[in-house]
This record gives structure tokens, sequence and C-alpha cells, in this order.
């Protein structure tokens, strides 16, 4: 159901509109989630060494097609809230024929040059074909990750998360119940699960266009709608590629980050693949309260309401602390039971390294939740820049922290390159974010006279 955030009370309709999205993040990650636990658990220490290896170059290739539809969706947002239907509606159309071309391109330069990118990250020997054989199953599926975000991120275009929501939620549990069919019962191992996490990503696509064929008029076309709008590609092409590079900057900064860790041998490598997985689970409603804000924003500037701009931001900010304020005690006291969850009982020194850094981690995450929420303000008012070289800045801040501090601290060191990444970025946002408060304030205040 489409739901119009230019009017009625804002912290409901971010609240609102962000339930869905923390869900539904939630629900995707337990594709990985589930993969990394059965695999460690049933198949061995290498295999999910190899999964944790895989998970961060498959990262960098899935979020820059996610950031693609995320930076279509900050426009369509915008013409839903001007009443711009017609607009709308080409934008999708648009977006979904030329983001299919460049995704087939995608798999496959990805499937050809697969074993090369792990050796470039200094992956052990030992674990490349199960890395391998994971990754080249799941570029394949790309297609799918594709058709999906983009029709759900026309549906959130419109105020709908909820639907979004419960097409995840199915995918998620035949996720999990197909890891236990193909990697317990059948003992597929990893292939086994990229497999089980291809299907699950293929059902909610078919899940998400039936849905919007059926039930949403306004966004269902045949393939005489189907149009390629050559102006319209060139703003999507401007909003997107800032998008799909601010997200995939974060991606690419873990991938780097995995050579740091991958040097420290196979124990690090497999404790960082369960904390990587933490780490997900701690992000996802931040960027999902980030993103509330990003649609909030974008339909109120389209409509030019001003007042709730100012609103919504501050709003998101204290949802985002709130919400830190709560995981801080859930990381930091389940830190230890959260690790057993991946790893046997007698994998101690993985358990141990784990665990001391989620308990630091704890403590850090509330910086992420307001650079999160720094970026939702740039990204709903248009400013794609912003936000990408921010995430530049961090990049490069923690991966130069973590190849300084590993070889010296260990795992520990990797969590503060975490923490001074964060710090670089917000001392590079804090000061736009200023200018850009008070440019926009000013170019109010010339209009109305």
């Amino acid at each position: 159901m489409a739901t119009d955030m230019t009017e009625g009370n804002i912290p409901k309709h971010i609240v609102k509109f962000a339930i869905p999205l923390v869900l539904g993040n939630l629900f995707q990650l337990t594709y990985n989630a589930s993969d990394s636990i059965i695999v460690g658990r049933f198949v061995g220490k290498n295999a999910l060494a190899a999964v944790g290896i895989a998970n961060p170059i498959m990262n960098i290739v899935m979020f820059f097609i996610v950031g693609i539809c995320l930076g279509a969706s900050v426009l369509m947002s915008e013409y839903y809230g001007a009443g711009n239907i017609k607009k709308l509606r080409r934008e999708i159309s648009t977006t979904v024929i030329a983001g299919f071309i460049f995704t087939i391109v995608v798999i496959i330069l990805c499937v050809t040059f697969t074993e090369p990118i792990l050796r470039l990250v200094k992956t052990p020997e030992v674990i490349i074909p199960e890395a391998a054989i994971y990754l080249r199953i799941i570029f394949i599926s790309l297609i799918f990750t594709f058709l999906y975000n983009i029709y759900a991120a026309a549906l959130r275009s419109i105020g709908d998360s909820k639907n979004p929501l419960l097409f995840l939620m199915i995918s998620a549990v035949l996720n999990v119940v197909m890891d236990i069919i193909f990697v317990v019962w059948l003992k597929m191992g990893v292939a086994g699960s990229a497999i089980a996490t291809s299907i699950a990503e293929m059902m909610s696509c078919v899940f998400c266009i039936v849905y919007v064929y059926f039930k949403i008029p306004i966004l269902k076309f045949s393939l005489k709608d189907m149009i390629l709008d050559r102006s319209l590609l060139k703003i999507t092409v401007n909003y997107s590629w800032a998008t799909a590079m601010q997200q995939t900057c974060l991606y690419i900064g873990k991938f780097m980050v995995q050579g740091a860790v991958n040097s420290l041998g196979v124990d690090a490598i497999a404790a960082f693949n369960a904390v990587n997985r933490v780490d997900d689970f701690a992000f996802a409603p931040e960027q999902s309260i980030s993103n509330a804000m990003t649609t909030f924003l974008a339909q109120n500037r389209g409509a030019k309401k001003v007042s709730r701009i100012k609103k919504g931001f501050y709003s998101g900010l204290k949802l985002e602390t709130l919400y830190w304020c709560i995981l801080v005690g859930i990381v930091f006291f389940g830190a230890t039971p959260i690790m057993k969850l991946f790893v046997n009982a007698n994998e101690t020194n993985v358990i141990n390294t784990g665990s001391y850094y989620l308990k630091l981690m704890a403590f850090f995450y509330l910086l992420p939740s307001w650079t999160n929420g720094v970026q939702g303000y740039f990204r709903g008012m248009g400013d794609m820049k912003v936000t990408l070289r921010s995430t530049f800045a961090q990049m490069v801040g923690r991966v130069g922290f973590s190849y300084i501090l590993a070889p010296r601290m260990g795992m520990v060191g990797i969590a503060f390159s975490c923490l001074g990444g964060w710090i670089v970025m917000l001392a590079y946002e804090v000061p736009f974010l200023i200018k850009h408060r008070r440019n926009f304030n000013n170019k109010i205040a010339e209009s109305s006279m």
C-alpha cells in the first residue's frame, strides 16, 4: 500500500517505514548467517573460512547493484512526492532495462575472474576451491538480486516497505530449510549452501514481481511500457553511480581489510567471518533508519515541504542514537554466546578472539549510527557526492589502520581500525552537513522574500 509522507506525524512515518526495512534487512542477512552457521558446524573450519573470504567479495558486487537501485529509488520517491506518476513509471522502466543489461555484464566478468580475485586477497590455497565454487554460484544468481531490489525500491518509493519484507521473510525461511537439506542431509558442502541462497533470492524476486503485477496498478508494466528514456537515464546514472560506488566503497574496504586478516591465519579468518555477520546484523537497523530518512526527505523535497525536511532529519538521528543504546548491551553481554553459534565449543581460540572483538565493537557502533543518519540526509536531499566521498574517506582510514594495527594487535587492531575509519568519516561529513543546512536555509529565506 502506498504511503504519502508529505503529510502527518513525522516520527511515526519514519518509524513505521523503517521497521519493515529493519526486519527485511535482518531476514536478508539470515541468508549469509545461516550459511556460516550451518557450514561452520557441519562442514568445518576451513569451509567457514572459505565462505568468510567469499562474503566481502560477494558483497562488493551485490551492493554495487543494490546501490544502483537505491540511487534510482531517490528519484522515484521525489517524483512520487511531486505527484508525477508518469515520470515515476518512466524512471522505473529506464532503470530496469539499463540495470538488467549491466547486471548481465557484471555476472560474466565476475564468474570469469573469480579465482584471480581470491588470490589477489591472499586467500590460502587450501580454501580457494571451496571459496571459488561458492562465489560462482552466487554470482550467477545476481540477476535475481537486481530484479528483487529494483522492484522493492519502486514499492518503497511509494511508501510500501511491508510487502518487500514479507517476500524476504518467506525466502529467508526457505534459505534455512534448503541449507539444511543441501548441506546437512545431502552433504554438498559450500556449493549446497550457495545453491540454497541462490534459490531463496530467486523466490524473493518472483514474489515481488508477481505482487507488483497483480496488486499495484501504477507499477504494472507491459512490454510496450518498457521504454529506455535517455534523458532520465543520464540523471539516473548520476544518482545511481554515486550510491553504487558509495555502497561498494564500504565493501571494498572490508575486502581489503580481509587481506590484513588473512595473514593472521585460519582461526582469525574464521573469527572474522563470524563477527562480520554480527556487524552486518548490527548495522542493518542503522542503515534501515537511514533509508527511511532518505525516502521521507526525498518525498518532502519533491513536495517542497521545507519544515518537514528539518524535523525529519532530527527525528531520524534520535532514532539512530536510541537504537545504539539498545544494541550496546545486547552485543557486549551476548558476545560469547553469539560466537558459539558459529563454531563448535572446542574452537576456543576462534570464540575468544571473536568475543573480545565484539565487546569492543558494542561501544564503537555509536559512530556508524550517526554517519548513517547523515548519509540518509544527503541522499534524501539529492547530494550523492558527499555520501560517496565520506564513505571513501572511511574506507581509506579503516584499511590504513588495519594494516598498521593488525600485525601488532591481531583482531583487536581490526576493531580499532573500524573506530578510526568512522572518526575520519564524521570529521569529513559534519562540516559539509553544517554548510548544507546553512545554504539550504538561505535559499528558502530568499525564495520567500
